[in-house]
Protein backbone atom coordinates (compact mmCIF):
# COMPACT_ATOMS: atom_id res chain seq x y z
CA UNK A 1 0.00 0.00 0.00
CA UNK A 2 1.27 3.16 -0.80
CA UNK A 3 2.05 5.94 1.69
CA UNK A 4 -1.32 8.05 0.39
CA UNK A 5 -3.34 5.02 0.60
CA UNK A 6 -2.09 3.96 4.42
CA UNK A 7 -2.80 7.67 5.56
CA UNK A 8 -6.88 7.81 4.58
CA UNK A 9 -8.48 6.36 7.12
CA UNK A 10 -11.11 2.84 6.01
CA UNK A 11 -13.99 3.77 7.05
CA UNK A 12 -13.57 7.47 5.47
CA UNK A 13 -12.47 6.39 1.75
CA UNK A 14 -15.44 6.58 -0.49
CA UNK A 15 -16.54 5.02 -3.69
CA UNK A 16 -15.10 8.08 -5.62
CA UNK A 17 -12.01 7.11 -4.21
CA UNK A 18 -12.33 3.63 -5.48
CA UNK A 19 -13.58 4.73 -8.51
CA UNK A 20 -10.19 7.20 -9.27
CA UNK A 21 -7.77 4.39 -7.97
CA UNK A 22 -9.84 1.48 -10.57
CA UNK A 23 -9.82 4.19 -13.28
CA UNK A 24 -13.48 4.19 -14.02
CA UNK A 25 -16.17 6.21 -13.53
CA UNK A 26 -18.04 6.80 -9.53
CA UNK A 27 -21.38 4.65 -11.48
CA UNK A 28 -19.22 2.22 -12.52
CA UNK A 29 -17.29 1.78 -9.46
CA UNK A 30 -20.85 1.52 -7.62
CA UNK A 31 -22.47 -1.13 -10.23
CA UNK A 32 -19.63 -3.45 -10.18
CA UNK A 33 -19.57 -3.17 -5.75
CA UNK A 34 -23.38 -4.17 -5.96
CA UNK A 35 -22.97 -6.51 -8.36
CA UNK A 36 -24.83 -5.22 -10.94
CA UNK A 37 -24.13 -4.67 -14.56
CA UNK A 38 -21.70 -6.65 -16.90
CA UNK A 39 -18.50 -5.48 -17.17
CA UNK A 40 -15.59 -6.75 -18.93
CA UNK A 41 -13.39 -9.21 -15.96
CA UNK A 42 -10.60 -7.01 -15.74
CA UNK A 43 -12.34 -3.99 -15.15
CA UNK A 44 -14.59 -5.48 -12.22
CA UNK A 45 -11.07 -7.23 -10.75
CA UNK A 46 -9.19 -3.85 -11.32
CA UNK A 47 -12.46 -2.40 -8.90
CA UNK A 48 -12.44 -4.99 -6.42
CA UNK A 49 -8.81 -5.07 -6.03
CA UNK A 50 -8.92 -1.44 -5.56
CA UNK A 51 -11.71 -1.48 -2.52
CA UNK A 52 -9.74 -4.05 -1.23
CA UNK A 53 -6.46 -2.60 -1.18
CA UNK A 54 -7.84 0.85 -0.19
CA UNK A 55 -10.10 -0.56 2.31
CA UNK A 56 -13.47 0.36 1.29
CA UNK A 57 -16.42 0.03 3.82
CA UNK A 58 -20.00 0.32 1.50
CA UNK A 59 -21.94 2.36 4.34
CA UNK A 60 -25.43 0.14 3.56
CA UNK A 61 -27.81 2.17 5.70
CA UNK A 62 -26.68 5.82 3.88
CA UNK A 63 -26.65 4.10 0.28
CA UNK A 64 -30.42 2.87 1.63
CA UNK A 65 -31.28 5.83 3.08
CA UNK A 66 -30.17 7.60 -0.73
CA UNK A 67 -32.32 5.66 -2.57
CA UNK A 68 -35.81 6.37 0.25
CA UNK A 69 -35.63 3.19 2.04
CA UNK A 70 -33.62 0.70 4.17
CA UNK A 71 -33.67 -3.00 4.75
CA UNK A 72 -32.26 -2.73 8.28
CA UNK A 73 -34.88 -3.63 11.25
CA UNK A 74 -34.66 -2.37 15.12
CA UNK A 75 -34.29 -4.08 17.50
CA UNK A 76 -35.13 -2.69 21.28
CA UNK A 77 -34.05 -5.85 23.72
CA UNK A 78 -34.55 -5.91 28.03
CA UNK A 79 -31.30 -6.12 29.39
CA UNK A 80 -29.27 -8.57 27.88
CA UNK A 81 -27.79 -10.19 30.72
CA UNK A 82 -30.96 -11.63 31.59
CA UNK A 83 -29.88 -15.10 30.24
CA UNK A 84 -33.56 -15.33 28.84
CA UNK A 85 -33.02 -12.01 26.85
CA UNK A 86 -29.42 -12.98 25.67
CA UNK A 87 -30.60 -16.24 24.02
CA UNK A 88 -33.46 -14.15 22.55
CA UNK A 89 -31.00 -11.77 21.54
CA UNK A 90 -29.09 -14.44 19.93
CA UNK A 91 -31.68 -16.35 18.17
CA UNK A 92 -32.76 -13.23 16.62
CA UNK A 93 -29.56 -12.12 15.36
CA UNK A 94 -28.89 -15.80 13.67
CA UNK A 95 -32.82 -15.72 12.19
CA UNK A 96 -31.90 -12.57 10.80
CA UNK A 97 -28.54 -13.24 9.36
CA UNK A 98 -30.15 -16.55 7.39
CA UNK A 99 -33.01 -14.30 6.09
CA UNK A 100 -30.49 -11.59 5.31
CA UNK A 101 -31.90 -8.54 7.42
CA UNK A 102 -29.83 -6.35 9.38
CA UNK A 103 -30.58 -5.58 12.69
CA UNK A 104 -29.52 -2.62 14.87
CA UNK A 105 -30.14 -3.10 18.18
CA UNK A 106 -30.66 -0.62 21.73
CA UNK A 107 -31.13 -2.27 25.41
CA UNK A 108 -32.83 -1.44 28.22
CA UNK A 109 -32.99 -2.30 31.80
CA UNK A 110 -35.66 -1.99 33.85
CA UNK A 111 -37.91 1.02 33.26
CA UNK A 112 -41.76 0.62 35.00
CA UNK A 113 -43.20 3.36 33.18
CA UNK A 114 -41.91 2.92 29.88
CA UNK A 115 -40.43 6.21 29.38
CA UNK A 116 -36.55 5.20 28.61
CA UNK A 117 -38.14 2.39 25.91
CA UNK A 118 -40.35 4.89 24.10
CA UNK A 119 -37.14 7.18 23.67
CA UNK A 120 -34.97 4.69 22.56
CA UNK A 121 -37.80 3.56 19.60
CA UNK A 122 -37.89 7.45 18.53
CA UNK A 123 -34.02 7.08 18.18
CA UNK A 124 -34.07 3.84 16.08
CA UNK A 125 -36.41 5.31 14.01
CA UNK A 126 -34.27 8.60 13.53
CA UNK A 127 -32.06 6.01 11.90
CA UNK A 128 -34.88 5.14 9.40
CA UNK A 129 -35.20 1.64 9.73
CA UNK A 130 -37.71 -0.09 8.02
CA UNK A 131 -39.37 -1.94 11.01
CA UNK A 132 -39.70 -2.72 15.14
CA UNK A 133 -38.73 -5.59 16.75
CA UNK A 134 -39.51 -5.20 19.84
CA UNK A 135 -38.44 -7.66 22.58
CA UNK A 136 -39.37 -6.77 25.95
CA UNK A 137 -42.64 -6.92 28.45
CA UNK A 138 -41.87 -3.17 29.89
CA UNK A 139 -43.72 -1.09 27.35
CA UNK A 140 -47.65 -0.99 26.63
CA UNK A 141 -49.69 -1.05 23.10
CA UNK A 142 -50.63 2.51 23.88
CA UNK A 143 -47.64 3.15 24.04
CA UNK A 144 -46.32 1.41 20.85
CA UNK A 145 -48.92 2.30 18.71
CA UNK A 146 -47.75 5.85 17.24
CA UNK A 147 -45.11 4.01 16.12
CA UNK A 148 -47.04 1.45 14.27
CA UNK A 149 -48.47 4.23 12.35
CA UNK A 150 -44.57 4.49 10.47
CA UNK A 151 -43.52 1.43 10.56
CA UNK A 152 -44.41 -2.73 11.24
CA UNK A 153 -44.02 -3.69 14.58
CA UNK A 154 -43.34 -7.52 16.17
CA UNK A 155 -43.46 -8.07 19.79
CA UNK A 156 -41.06 -11.04 19.97
CA UNK A 157 -41.79 -12.81 23.60
CA UNK A 158 -45.12 -10.98 24.82
CA UNK A 159 -48.24 -11.22 23.78
CA UNK A 160 -49.78 -8.09 22.11
CA UNK A 161 -53.45 -6.86 22.55
CA UNK A 162 -53.27 -4.07 20.03
CA UNK A 163 -55.29 -5.03 16.33
CA UNK A 164 -52.36 -2.51 14.76
CA UNK A 165 -49.15 -4.60 16.26
CA UNK A 166 -48.32 -8.31 15.27
CA UNK A 167 -46.65 -10.70 17.55
CA UNK A 168 -44.86 -14.24 18.26
CA UNK A 169 -44.91 -14.83 21.51
CA UNK A 170 -44.87 -17.43 24.55
CA UNK A 171 -47.61 -19.07 25.92
CA UNK A 172 -47.60 -17.61 29.46
CA UNK A 173 -50.65 -18.52 30.78
CA UNK A 174 -49.91 -22.17 29.39
CA UNK A 175 -47.07 -22.34 31.00
CA UNK A 176 -48.72 -20.92 34.04
CA UNK A 177 -51.01 -23.89 33.95
CA UNK A 178 -48.76 -26.09 33.58
CA UNK A 179 -46.25 -25.43 36.81
CA UNK A 180 -49.72 -25.28 38.44
CA UNK A 181 -50.78 -28.46 37.52
CA UNK A 182 -47.69 -29.92 38.53
CA UNK A 183 -47.59 -28.53 41.76
CA UNK A 184 -50.90 -29.74 42.13
CA UNK A 185 -50.04 -33.31 41.02
CA UNK A 186 -47.28 -33.07 44.01
CA UNK A 187 -50.65 -32.65 46.36
CA UNK A 188 -49.70 -29.17 47.77
CA UNK A 189 -52.81 -27.26 48.53
CA UNK A 190 -51.32 -23.86 50.23
CA UNK A 191 -49.73 -22.18 47.80
CA UNK A 192 -47.52 -18.77 47.19
CA UNK A 193 -47.34 -17.48 43.86
CA UNK A 194 -44.94 -14.64 43.82
CA UNK A 195 -44.88 -12.51 40.80
CA UNK A 196 -44.38 -8.89 39.04
CA UNK A 197 -47.09 -6.40 39.09
CA UNK A 198 -47.79 -5.83 35.51
CA UNK A 199 -46.07 -2.90 34.76
CA UNK A 200 -42.95 -4.67 35.64
CA UNK A 201 -43.43 -7.48 33.42
CA UNK A 202 -47.07 -8.62 31.72
CA UNK A 203 -45.57 -11.89 31.22
CA UNK A 204 -45.06 -12.64 34.87
CA UNK A 205 -48.69 -11.45 35.85
CA UNK A 206 -49.89 -13.27 32.91
CA UNK A 207 -48.11 -16.79 34.08
CA UNK A 208 -49.05 -16.17 37.89
CA UNK A 209 -52.59 -14.77 36.91
CA UNK A 210 -53.20 -18.14 35.52
CA UNK A 211 -51.32 -20.31 38.74
CA UNK A 212 -54.01 -18.31 40.31
CA UNK A 213 -56.68 -19.46 38.78
CA UNK A 214 -55.46 -22.99 38.28
CA UNK A 215 -54.84 -23.35 41.93
CA UNK A 216 -58.22 -21.78 43.25
CA UNK A 217 -60.15 -24.05 40.57
CA UNK A 218 -58.10 -27.26 42.53
CA UNK A 219 -59.99 -25.59 45.55
CA UNK A 220 -56.11 -24.54 47.12
CA UNK A 221 -55.79 -21.40 48.72
CA UNK A 222 -53.96 -19.27 47.22
CA UNK A 223 -51.43 -16.07 48.24
CA UNK A 224 -50.61 -13.64 45.65
CA UNK A 225 -47.29 -11.20 45.80
CA UNK A 226 -46.71 -8.76 42.99
CA UNK A 227 -43.48 -7.21 43.65
CA UNK A 228 -41.01 -4.79 41.93
CA UNK A 229 -38.57 -5.24 39.19
CA UNK A 230 -35.63 -6.87 42.15
CA UNK A 231 -35.47 -10.51 42.31
CA UNK A 232 -35.59 -10.41 46.10
CA UNK A 233 -39.32 -8.04 45.99
CA UNK A 234 -41.95 -10.01 48.08
CA UNK A 235 -39.28 -12.91 48.84
CA UNK A 236 -39.74 -11.87 52.89
CA UNK A 237 -43.55 -12.15 52.26
CA UNK A 238 -43.09 -15.29 50.52
CA UNK A 239 -40.98 -17.27 53.14
CA UNK A 240 -43.30 -15.72 56.02
CA UNK A 241 -46.45 -17.64 54.56
CA UNK A 242 -44.37 -20.62 54.34
CA UNK A 243 -43.92 -20.02 58.09
CA UNK A 244 -47.68 -19.69 58.26
CA UNK A 245 -48.52 -23.27 56.35
CA UNK A 246 -47.73 -22.35 52.54
CA UNK A 247 -45.75 -25.71 51.23
CA UNK A 248 -44.79 -24.31 47.83
CA UNK A 249 -43.62 -21.58 46.45
CA UNK A 250 -44.49 -20.88 42.91
CA UNK A 251 -42.50 -18.12 41.12
CA UNK A 252 -42.91 -16.13 37.97
CA UNK A 253 -39.31 -16.52 36.75
CA UNK A 254 -36.00 -18.20 37.77
CA UNK A 255 -34.77 -15.04 39.04
CA UNK A 256 -37.00 -14.78 41.44
CA UNK A 257 -36.96 -18.43 42.35
CA UNK A 258 -33.29 -18.72 43.14
CA UNK A 259 -33.74 -15.51 45.76
CA UNK A 260 -36.42 -17.63 47.23
CA UNK A 261 -33.96 -20.50 47.45
CA UNK A 262 -31.53 -18.33 48.92
CA UNK A 263 -33.60 -16.40 51.48
CA UNK A 264 -34.58 -20.06 52.61
CA UNK A 265 -31.00 -21.34 52.82
CA UNK A 266 -30.18 -18.57 54.80
CA UNK A 267 -33.15 -18.94 56.99
CA UNK A 268 -32.53 -22.66 57.95
CA UNK A 269 -35.71 -23.85 55.17
CA UNK A 270 -34.96 -26.82 53.67
CA UNK A 271 -35.89 -27.19 49.94
CA UNK A 272 -38.35 -29.24 49.22
CA UNK A 273 -38.28 -30.76 52.54
CA UNK A 274 -40.28 -27.32 54.11
CA UNK A 275 -41.33 -25.71 51.26
CA UNK A 276 -41.66 -26.75 47.36
CA UNK A 277 -40.30 -24.03 44.91
CA UNK A 278 -40.89 -23.80 41.12
CA UNK A 279 -40.21 -20.88 38.47
CA UNK A 280 -39.86 -20.29 35.12
CA UNK A 281 -37.63 -19.49 32.25
CA UNK A 282 -35.24 -22.56 31.64
CA UNK A 283 -32.34 -20.70 30.59
CA UNK A 284 -30.40 -19.70 33.29
CA UNK A 285 -27.10 -22.00 33.04
CA UNK A 286 -26.57 -24.64 35.37
CA UNK A 287 -30.59 -24.69 36.10
CA UNK A 288 -30.02 -28.72 35.43
CA UNK A 289 -26.84 -28.76 38.11
CA UNK A 290 -29.35 -26.75 40.47
CA UNK A 291 -32.27 -28.77 40.23
CA UNK A 292 -34.79 -26.47 39.25
CA UNK A 293 -38.20 -27.57 38.80
CA UNK A 294 -39.10 -24.55 35.46
CA UNK A 295 -40.82 -24.25 32.67
CA UNK A 296 -38.30 -24.13 29.53
CA UNK A 297 -39.44 -21.00 27.21
CA UNK A 298 -39.08 -22.11 23.29
CA UNK A 299 -37.00 -19.14 22.80
CA UNK A 300 -35.68 -20.30 19.75
CA UNK A 301 -39.01 -21.11 18.09
CA UNK A 302 -40.51 -17.29 18.80
CA UNK A 303 -37.25 -15.72 17.36
CA UNK A 304 -37.37 -17.59 14.13
CA UNK A 305 -41.03 -16.71 13.89
CA UNK A 306 -40.38 -12.60 14.85
CA UNK A 307 -38.05 -12.65 12.23
CA UNK A 308 -40.18 -14.55 9.48
CA UNK A 309 -42.88 -12.37 10.43
CA UNK A 310 -41.37 -9.18 9.86
CA UNK A 311 -39.69 -10.20 6.58
CA UNK A 312 -43.40 -10.86 5.66
CA UNK A 313 -44.41 -6.96 7.01
CA UNK A 314 -41.81 -5.51 5.15
CA UNK A 315 -43.22 -6.06 1.88
CA UNK A 316 -46.88 -4.99 2.92
CA UNK A 317 -46.72 -2.18 5.19
CA UNK A 318 -46.56 -1.12 8.72
CA UNK A 319 -50.45 -2.15 9.52
CA UNK A 320 -52.37 -5.47 8.94
CA UNK A 321 -53.94 -5.64 5.21
CA UNK A 322 -57.53 -4.52 5.24
CA UNK A 323 -59.84 -6.66 6.17
CA UNK A 324 -56.97 -8.98 7.90
CA UNK A 325 -56.14 -9.40 11.45
CA UNK A 326 -52.51 -8.67 13.09
CA UNK A 327 -50.57 -12.03 12.58
CA UNK A 328 -50.38 -13.66 16.55
CA UNK A 329 -48.25 -16.72 17.19
CA UNK A 330 -47.89 -18.66 20.47
CA UNK A 331 -45.18 -20.92 21.84
CA UNK A 332 -45.47 -22.93 24.36
CA UNK A 333 -42.00 -24.60 26.40
CA UNK A 334 -42.13 -27.62 28.32
CA UNK A 335 -41.69 -28.64 31.72
CA UNK A 336 -38.60 -29.14 33.19
CA UNK A 337 -39.43 -31.30 36.81
CA UNK A 338 -36.45 -30.59 39.52
CA UNK A 339 -35.81 -31.71 42.78
CA UNK A 340 -36.83 -28.01 44.09
CA UNK A 341 -39.94 -29.30 43.89
CA UNK A 342 -41.61 -32.89 45.82
CA UNK A 343 -44.42 -34.37 47.24
CA UNK A 344 -46.10 -32.63 49.79
CA UNK A 345 -45.52 -33.77 53.53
Amino acid sequence: MSGEDAGTPALRVTISDVASAAGVSRATATRALKGEGRFASDTRDRILEAAERLGYVRNTMAAELAAGRTGTVGLMLRDASNPAYGLLFSCLQDEAHRRGLDLVTVTISADEQGAKQVNALHRLLGMRVAGLIVATGGITAAQLAPFADQVPIVRAGRVEESGRIHSAHYDDPTHGRMLAEHVLSLGHRNVVVLTAAPEVSYPEHLRAMAMRETLLAAGAPVTVIAGGPRPDDGVAEALGAVRDGATAVMCASDYRQLAVMRAARDAGLDVPGDASITGCDGILPGADLLGLTTIRIPVEQVAEAAVATMQTLLSSGPGPEPGSGPIRQAFAGELVPGTTAAASR
